[in-house]
């Protein structure tokens, strides 16, 4: 089976909720965030604050968009919601194509299955074997969410 070295992902350059072409104005979001929620427009929010379509209030002052509030400049995040906000950053799409063309074979099969620039933020913001060391302590506990190139810097114990 032949892969192609170019996957095709979808970048979404520029967000407008008020002009956008989605059905009904519907969000996909991170789901799992006991907290907070990001949605693919790049939209932190607390989860009761999220819509019923699926996206962050944009109107109360607490949602933020792009919010690295929790990141590090190597792109190693302490909270996931935040690593998924900060990688949709439309700045940030060349590390992640410089990623996506340099992945292992092992991470290509994963990162193949994603089609646009929110599933690739989802999928590298993950806990990743990248994330720990001797498979069950994490390089660097507080920042372990990374959609950076590089996996967290080992932390000394």
């Amino acid at each position: 089976m032949i892969m192609d070295p170019e996957p095709n992902i979808h970048w979404k350059i520029q967000f407008n909720l008020g002009n956008s072409s989605r059905f009904n104005n519907q969000c996909r979001n991170s789901v799992q965030g006991k907290l907070l929620i990001t949605d693919d427009l790049g939209y932190v929010c607390e989860r009761t604050e999220l819509l019923a379509n699926g996206c962050c209030n944009i109107n109360l002052a607490s949602t933020r968009q792009y919010n690295c509030e929790s990141c590090l400049p190597n792109g190693c995040c302490s909270v996931y919601e935040y690593c998924v906000s900060c990688c949709l950053q439309p700045n940030k799409q060349h590390i992640l194509e410089r990623f996506l063309k340099r992945a292992a074979i092992g991470f290509q099969n994963l990162f193949m299955a994603v089609e646009d620039h929110f599933e690739l933020c989802l999928a590298k913001c993950r806990t990743s074997s990248q994330s720990v060391q001797h498979e069950n302590t994490y390089r660097n506990p507080v920042a372990k969410f990374c959609y950076g190139e590089n996996p967290p810097e080992l932390l000394p114990m």
